[in-house]
């Protein structure tokens, strides 16, 4: 797997792509873009991802965590959004089996990002999948730390990186923000978990626009 500086999607991947929240954002202000975010997430973040928390609930809790952790806007803005390519991918409809097909939704959630926000938000989005590679490579104790679901998907994605690759990984920019947001990422899979909603982060993510 390359990991050059270009967002890469195949023209099979591209055909599931939703393209009317990018529509609606791009003839947009700030605040409008916000709230078409906002309720395009909240509208479709309600199924599950083979977890126990909806996809809006793991965007919420992992943000939830860098906000704890006070993290940079950009940073948290990525953690709230890392998962969007799952969403705009609609991956759990009936015509899906999502865990037998890799969409690559995190090159998908970051490249349709990437007009609205900068490389400091999409790049950890792009990388937080081959975050998970790269761990299960350097830590021999991550792996048992996963999810189920989690396990399974690594195999779709590359299992473990050869040397090459590792090496190439940590020359991306960003590469740090992408492993810590990996970990928040599989925290953030918590049942029934209190979690502040979506307004919490309208002035975060306002800031990170660009």
């Amino acid at each position: 797997m390359a990991f050059d500086s270009k967002f890469q999607i195949s023209s099979d991947i591209e055909k599931y792509v939703d393209p009317s929240l990018a529509q609606e954002m791009s003839v947009a202000t700030p605040e409008q873009k916000v709230n078409s975010l906002f309720s395009y997430i909240e509208k479709r973040g309600q199924s599950f991802y083979d977890e126990v928390v909806t996809q809006l609930e793991h965007a919420l809790q992992c943000a939830a965590l860098a906000k704890q952790k006070k993290a940079n806007p950009t940073l948290i803005t990525g953690a709230l959004l890392h998962d969007i390519g799952h969403i705009i991918l609609d991956e759990h409809s009936a015509r899906e089996a999502f865990l037998n097909t890799d969409l690559n939704h995190e090159e998908v959630g970051a490249r349709y990002m990437e007009p609205f926000f900068p490389e400091a938000v999409t790049i950890p989005i792009r990388l937080h999948v081959p975050a998970k590679r790269y761990l299960c490579t350097t830590d021999a104790s991550y792996y048992d730390g996963l999810s189920e679901a989690s396990k399974r998907s690594l195999k779709l994605q590359g299992g473990i990186m050869s040397d090459e690759e590792r090496q190439a990984f940590e020359k991306i920019p960003y590469f740090e923000d992408g492993l810590v947001l990996r970990r928040w990422d599989d925290l953030a899979k918590v049942k029934a978990l209190d979690t502040p909603g979506l307004e919490t982060y309208r002035d975060i993510v306002k800031q990170c626009l660009q």
